[in-house]
């Protein structure tokens, strides 16, 4: 028997020749806006008026998604897994048939939320590529989602469905809405409405772009900017307490929350490690040791003051 995986695609053929994109979902079993998003997408788009050709993937990690959780059975995380390997484990062989698919494409769009145990502020964020040309295209894609945040991070981070496409020389962005295991239909809309006014953007449809929704346009330069899973980590186990909420503005050193024990008798504040903008923060009170508990984008002092 063949282990060969086989994603399932959309292929969506435009009248007249012109850019490839692909557009994913569903990279994590528990992140489920985008898939209805790319289900959507896929009846939304008018191919007499497509220039072009899109290929759509609702869920790219179908066994995470029937395991009902964020990995596979191999409990490999496929956004760290890529390029992959197609003789290697279930989340391997994933990695590599998706790594195949971004080669194919001239530009690609990674749709994401928080899954389960964490919500994150709206935004389209891209690696601050070192080839200025395909930084700029990143960018200008990243702002043509029109999502509140507009975020450039370390391109050096590799594993990722976005390193692949930065190695092939293929303009890339992701996109994170909420999460917190549920599927918003806000995050959904927002999602469908992004991926058109990107291909808009590339002339690839010939709507009007629609009005900046835009609030924050930051380029975080530091190593490991964008790597969630390491910033703010739980000092030990139990339950993690917050009164913040994503978007809110706080200072270095104010407590994003805290960490006690089940009695609550044992209370550890969790100090924020820069001034600016929370941009993701966990909802799923339990928590182990080294959990990510949040994340700040550096934006300094709140604009809005």
């Amino acid at each position: 028997m063949s282990n060969k995986i086989e994603l399932k695609i959309i292929t969506c053929q435009g009248t007249q020749p012109g850019p490839k994109l692909l557009i994913t979902g569903g990279v994590h079993g528990d992140e489920f806006e985008p898939m209805a998003a790319i289900r959507r997408l896929a009846k939304r788009i008018d191919k007499d008026d497509l220039v072009g050709t899109v290929t759509l993937v609702p869920v790219v990690n179908e066994d995470a998604f029937f395991w009902c959780s964020r990995t596979a059975e191999d409990q490999l995380d496929l956004a760290r897994t890529c390029p992959g390997d197609p003789n290697g484990s279930i989340t391997e062989r994933i990695a590599h048939e998706l790594s195949t698919l971004i080669r194919a494409a001239d530009y690609y769009i990674d749709l994401h939320t928080g899954g389960t145990t964490m919500s994150i502020y709206p935004l389209a964020g891209y690696m601050l590529d070192t080839d200025l040309k395909i930084r700029e295209t990143q960018h200008n894609m990243a702002r043509a989602f029109n999502l509140p945040l507009v975020w450039g991070t370390d391109p050096n981070l590799d594993g990722r469905s976005l390193s692949v496409a930065r190695d092939a020389n293929i303009p890339a962005i992701y996109v994170e809405y909420h999460g917190a295991a549920v599927c918003d239909p806000a995050g959904v809309d927002a999602m469908v409405e992004g991926c058109l006014n990107v291909m808009v953007r590339l002339k690839m449809l010939g709507r009007p772009e629609a009005d900046s929704h835009i609030l924050y346009d930051v380029q975080e330069t530091r190593s490991d900017s964008g790597f969630f899973q390491r910033s703010h980590l739980s000092p030990c186990d139990g339950y993690f307490e917050t009164d913040q909420v994503i978007g809110n503005f706080i200072g270095q050193g104010e407590p994003i929350g805290a960490v006690v024990d089940p009695l609550g008798k044992t209370r550890i504040d969790i100090p924020a490690e820069a001034t600016g903008l929370i941009n993701c923060l966990r909802t799923f009170p339990s928590v182990r040791k080294n959990d990510c508990l949040g994340y700040i984008v550096e934006t300094g002092k709140n604009p809005h003051e």
